[in-house]
């Protein structure tokens, strides 16, 4: 993605500008020596000769095209491939380097490339290239698009990304040229987006440099205040910090450990996030100093990290063993914080050669060092986040909601939790045992209805801690439950959740509009299921409908009316059937309903019915059938207008837990709690949430939401309160009293 669109101005042939052509031939001749200087260090010749072919291709279809700054254009991809070749990245992913705005900015096709250079060269081109926007694409839903074309084109291979990374940070490193807002909006979908990409592949050095580039130009002023402010601390501390250095860099070979210490300087982004995050003032934030010993292999790492406790006080709880849980990216460290001369708090990161690699530049790694271990796991998680990510897409049905999924999975920090097995999952901070469930297998997450965490049952919503062991226990006819949406934190549950529900809604609001479509047919004396099909055809064409199911589901869900349709309908039949008698319209029977339906049908909040109260419907646009109990204060004040109303009744046998609230007075005594609680358990009940009021004096209120299957088992279940010698008195209580009591 060029951050600057080429300017087809052609510079004016003035003999300056000769001289400019000419400095600026020179400084791209001396960019392409630096390029194969670089590529000769791990390239074969040959390769070498394609790379020089495909820039002097590109260098041809930029022509006349020049950045923003002046530059031309070609310098661009020249940089782009300069960073690629210090990975040591394969001439195939070089060569797409200095292409990779050929398609989107000059006349050349993929085939041509293809023809030139290969298949997977033009592929990664066509990764990286923007699709072209269509005509009412916001801004927004064309960047949305893009990035779902390229993070798919990087599922399959993950140079796409590395590409689209080193471009980004040219970019950004020549962003000064650019309108000001133009520029905000390029460093916030940096920050948003490109910078937590390199983060989760492990590209440690990039992703700094582009949250230091982005907070420079989001923030100019906040970014030389603290830059001015950080360069005026570091000197203040300069002779403690050497300090530290010289007692570690002297304690280390006492022990017969050889290291290499290295001070480590903070980030700006860094230390603004903190500021931000957390509240904190400058000085908190920067009296952290930190510092790196790099050891031969892992048993020292351990050693060094006994020696430096030895030396100095270790923070308790600021100690993280990274290399035998390593971070979801490959990163590898023994972290630990000591307490140094004149209590300055001091970081200190442990790791082995190998481990720093990883830690420097994640995934390119593997091409800098072909054969170390710790890399191959790397790619395999990679390869699995990108795996994820592709669930992910074909779940979510639009770009900008997947967008919005991916961010979610990149932002967070980890949380890592074991399962019953013993295997270790992470899962983004703040996760539920939802997340966790979904993270197992979607099947696992679709049926979850309740988990143990730590062998004690807890609500799905508790949220997770490092460390825990987690324990899903499932129901084969259980579904994914709306309100999870409320709490799930991973991408991956969300898309799951969300599509359950989608496809779920259409096919319970399908059943339920027809019962009601045949309900309002008997009204008028027709029979659904003898209409002709060529009859469906005509009223599908009349309401404009894509399909039978499609217009079922509109009556469901209360989008459309079913008496309205009925009556389309025979206005075309028979003009006659719009006076059938009332008497027969009467008896066309209610609705049945189970209160199971999900989506479509739904039992209202503000009374709570269950099976075996008299009920009443009401047709809601877009919110499908609402039932109510019949003496619900709510219809009283709607009871007017009878157009929505519907007749409903209970099916005779539904089966499912429906909440019902009661309040029990009670004599304040000690454990009558245990025994309400008791005698709820003994009827067979579930307590969904209880809370006591005014406990104070010789009596208290108790609110309790149960779950009954109908109106007999909470009559058995008040039945067992009455017999409890401190109850005193026991309601049924409506929604709306909770409430208020709640708050």
């Amino acid at each position: 993605m060029a951050a600057v669109l080429p300017s087809s101005v052609a510079p004016g042939k003035g003999a300056s500008s000769r001289q400019a052509d000419t400095a600026q031939r020179a400084e791209l001749e001396a960019g392409l020596v630096r390029l194969k200087t670089s590529l000769s260090t791990y390239l074969k010749p040959a390769e070498i000769e394609r790379v020089e072919a495909a820039f002097a291709f590109g260098d041809a279809a930029h022509i006349g095209q020049f950045r923003v700054s002046g530059a031309p254009y070609v310098s661009h991809p020249l940089a782009v491939a300069e960073k690629l070749a210090a990975w040591h990245l394969d001439a195939q992913a070089i060569i797409a380097a200095l292409l990779h705005d050929v398609m989107e900015d000059t006349a050349i096709t993929k085939q041509e490339i293809v023809d030139r250079f290969g298949n997977a060269a033009a592929e990664l081109v066509d990764g990286v290239s923007k699709l072209d926007r269509i005509e009412d694409q916001s801004y927004e839903e064309a960047q949305a698009e893009n990035f779902r074309k390229m993070l798919l084109a990087m599922a399959r291979d993950v140079r796409v990304i590395l590409i689209k990374l080193s471009d980004r940070l040219h970019n950004m490193q020549t962003l000064g040229a650019i309108r000001p807002d133009k520029r905000r909006r390029i460093a916030r979908e940096t920050l948003d987006i490109y910078a937590p990409i390199a983060n989760r592949l492990g590209l440690n050095t990039l992703y700094r440099e582009l949250q230091e580039l982005s907070f420079q130009h989001l923030y100019p002023l906040r970014y030389r205040v603290l830059a001015k402010a950080v360069k005026s601390a570091r000197g203040n501390r300069r002779e403690v910090v050497e300090k530290i250095l010289q007692a570690v860099k002297k304690r280390l070979p006492e022990a017969g450990i050889e290291a290499e210490v290295m001070g480590r300087e903070k980030h700006l982004y860094g230390i603004y996030r903190k500021m931000r995050e957390k509240h904190l003032t400058f000085s908190q934030v920067l009296d952290i100093y930190g510092f790196r010993i790099i050891v031969k292999d892992v048993p020292t790492c351990y050693l060094t990290l006994g020696v430096l406790h030895g030396l100095y006080n270790p923070v308790p709880g600021k100690f993280k063993d990274y290399i035998a849980i390593p971070k979801a990216n490959g990163y590898q460290s023994l972290h630990t914080t000591l307490i140094g001369p004149f209590s300055t708090p001091v970081e200190a990161q442990i790791r082995t050669a190998a481990m720093h690699h990883v830690a420097e530049s994640g995934v390119a790694s593997h091409w800098l060092y072909k054969d170390d271990k710790a890399l191959s796991d790397l790619q395999k998680k990679t390869s699995l986040w990108l795996q994820s990510l592709l669930e992910l897409q074909s779940a979510s049905g639009d770009s900008t909601e997947f967008l919005e999924h991916v961010k979610i999975d990149l932002f967070s920090g980890e949380v890592y939790v074991f399962t019953p097995a013993g295997k270790i999952l992470v899962l983004p901070r703040g996760s539920t045992p939802v997340d966790f469930a979904y993270a197992v297998h979607t099947d696992i997450g679709n049926h979850c209805v309740a988990c143990r965490i730590n062998n004690e049952l807890m609500p799905l919503r508790t949220e997770l801690h490092n460390g825990d062991r987690v324990e899903i226990i499932t129901a084969p006819h259980a579904n994914p439950n709306p309100a999870w949406l409320g709490y799930v934190k991973s991408a991956r549950s969300r898309s799951n959740i969300r599509h359950f529900l989608k496809t779920q809604q259409q096919e319970l609001s399908a059943a339920l509009g027809e019962r009601l479509l045949s309900q309002a047919f008997r009204n008028i004396g027709a029979v659904l299921a003898d209409i002709t099909p060529a009859r469906w055809k005509h009223l599908l064409h009349e309401t404009g409908s894509k399909s039978k199911h499609e217009l079922l589901t509109d009556i469901g869900l209360g989008t459309r009316l079913a008496a309205i349709v009925a009556r389309r309908f025979s206005g075309g039949v028979n003009k006659e059937l719009g006076k059938v008698k009332t008497a027969e319209r009467k008896s066309s029977g209610p609705i049945l309903i189970r209160g199971t339906e999900g989506l479509a049908v739904q039992l209202a909040s503000c009374c709570r019915p269950i099976p075996g109260d008299p009920v009443i419907g009401l047709i809601r646009k877009g919110q499908g059938l609402m039932v109510h109990t019949h003496d619900c204060a709510n219809i009283a004040r709607q009871r007017g207008d009878r157009v929505d109303w519907v007749d409903v009744e209970w099916e005779p046998d539904v089966d499912g837990l429906f909440d019902v609230g009661i309040s029990v007075l009670v004599q304040n005594q000690r454990g009558v709690l245990a025994k309400l609680t008791t005698a709820i358990a003994e009827g067979q009940s579930n307590i969904v949430d209880v809370s006591v009021e005014g406990d104070h004096g010789t009596t208290a209120s108790v609110y309790f939401t149960l779950q009954v299957l109908n109106r007999a088992h909470l009559a058995r279940v008040l039945r067992g309160l009455r017999q409890i010698p401190e109850a005193i008195r026991i309601v049924r209580l409506k929604d709306r009293e909770i409430n208020h009591h709640h708050h």
